[in-house]
């Protein structure tokens, strides 16, 4: 009765008495219909003479003795089959010294269990309670030595009860990780089942989905080992598979929706792009005819780094082209990372050229603007600056050296600027990026004011 089994000499022999004992409960209503009968018994002739004498109470005595042990003896058995199942519950989902020793203090009862088990099966072996000629003396012996063997397997069962019960937090834990094993593994065959479906799916719609379907295919040894179960691979072990296998087979399965969305969506962006493209390169023809009248009108200081916009806009129209072609071909082959990489590179391609292209016209735009009065762009750089000046000094009766010397750099630059303006053809674009700094500037100082008194509030 231990984590190992009985020993040769003792399994047969428990055998016989869990046989033994339900026989042995048995006669007690049949004695009690024998006592009754007794007297009929003798007055019609019986061969046997029943007499309720000293010798027959101490045969009952005996026998109430053996079938107290028998009772006892089953009790033990049943406590140590359950305390037996709470152990390999413990030890098949634990593997810390805490459920080693549990499993080896186990064992250690067992032998004790087996010790006193042996003594019972001896003392029931050793009296017949059934013979005609028991004597009072053997009845007694009998009574004697089954109710010791009796107290020895209450003994043996108490100390059962109390491992039982230091067991309790193991067998909690244990139990509870148990409880997560088997929906663990039906969540992770139900993701492999979905994933599958999607790749079907996927594949109907005529996308190979080739990535998805390998991914899918390197978790079939998984599936495998979820399937051959914890007993093999142990119930950590298994829930762990269980939860990393759900984890990817979810990722193949979105993964494989999502293919008909981005092939929808590559398809669209390959249309705009071209689209794009197209106006790009039609705007960029009329850059040549901005240039001559920027050339015409003004110093060459304001237009010599867009002489070669025009060009340039051409080689990258002709670039994004080449590779909305790549990526055309990507998509037919259902490349999707290939695809979609192309299309940024065309994006960003062109959102540069778009950018140069706007420019020649930005920029003749602003001169002509500052040019036909320049108040405006003075007017609107000083009004930055008077609005920083007053919130620098704002609950303040000096500014702060660190506010007021960006500021007061800001007005002379803006001075500066304005006395450049002279010759009949005065470098606009240098005094309209000169403005434009010197606001930049400005609001560089405004925020660092509205921080400082943002953190001391």
């Amino acid at each position: 009765m231990t984590v190992t089994p009985f020993t040769q000499s003792v399994r047969p022999a428990v055998r016989a008495v869990r046989e033994a004992v339900a026989l042995a409960l048995l006669p007690l209503p049949l004695l009690a219909a024998a006592a009754v009968a007794a007297p009929a018994a003798f007055a019609g002739g019986g061969t046997r003479r029943w007499g309720w004498g000293r010798g027959e109470g101490q045969r009952a005595e005996a026998q109430a003795a053996k079938d107290a042990a028998a009772a006892a003896f089953y009790e033990l058995d049943t406590a140590q089959r359950d305390l037996r199942i709470s152990i390999e519950t413990i030890t098949a989902v634990d593997s810390s010294a805490a459920a080693r020793r549990a499993a080896g203090q186990f064992a250690a009862l067992g032998a004790r269990v087996d010790e006193v088990s042996g003594a019972y099966i001896a003392a029931v072996d050793a009296h017949d309670l059934d013979r005609e000629d028991l004597d009072g003396a053997s009845a007694a012996r009998a009574r004697q030595d089954l109710t010791r063997a009796k107290d020895e397997l209450l003994r043996a069962k108490a100390d059962l009860d109390r491992f039982a019960q230091g067991l309790t937090p193991l067998l909690a834990a244990a139990e509870r990780e148990l409880t997560r094993l088997a929906p663990a593994v039906e969540r992770a065959r139900q993701a492999l089942l979905a994933a599958s479906e999607a790749l079907d799916a996927v594949r109907a719609a005529g996308l190979r989905a080739d990535g998805p379907a390998a991914r899918l295919a390197a978790l079939a040894p998984e599936l495998t080992r979820l399937n051959e179960g914890a007993g093999r691979h142990g119930v950590p072990q298994t829930i762990e598979r269980a939860e990393r296998t759900l984890r990817e087979a979810e990722a193949v399965r979105a993964e494989a929706e999502q293919l008909p969305r981005r092939a929808a969506e590559i398809d669209k962006r390959l249309v705009s792009l071209r689209t794009r493209a197209q106006a790009i390169g039609t705007r960029a023809e009329g850059v040549a005819p901005v240039l001559s009248e920027l050339r015409r009108r003004y110093s060459a200081a304001c237009w010599q780094d867009l002489q070669h916009v025009p060009e340039r806009a051409r080689q990258s129209v002709e670039q994004a082209e080449a590779k909305l072609a790549e990526a055309r071909r990507a998509r037919d082959e259902q490349r999707w990372p290939d695809a979609t990489a192309l299309l940024s590179t065309v994006r960003a391609l062109l959102a540069e050229t778009d950018e140069s292209v706007s420019a020649a016209g930005d920029r003749l735009r602003r001169l002509d603007e500052v040019s036909a009065d320049r108040r405006g762009e003075i007017e609107r750089t000083r009004f930055a600056i008077r609005d920083a000046q007053r919130l620098a000094m704002a609950g303040r009766s000096t500014p702060d050296p660190r506010h007021a010397g960006p500021l007061d750099e800001a007005v002379a630059r803006l001075d500066r600027a304005v006395a450049g303006l002279t010759g009949r053809h005065p470098d606009w674009w240098a005094f309209l990026t000169e403005t434009d700094a010197v606001r930049r500037s400005v609001a560089e100082v405004v925020a660092r004011i509205r921080e400082e008194r943002g953190t001391r509030g």
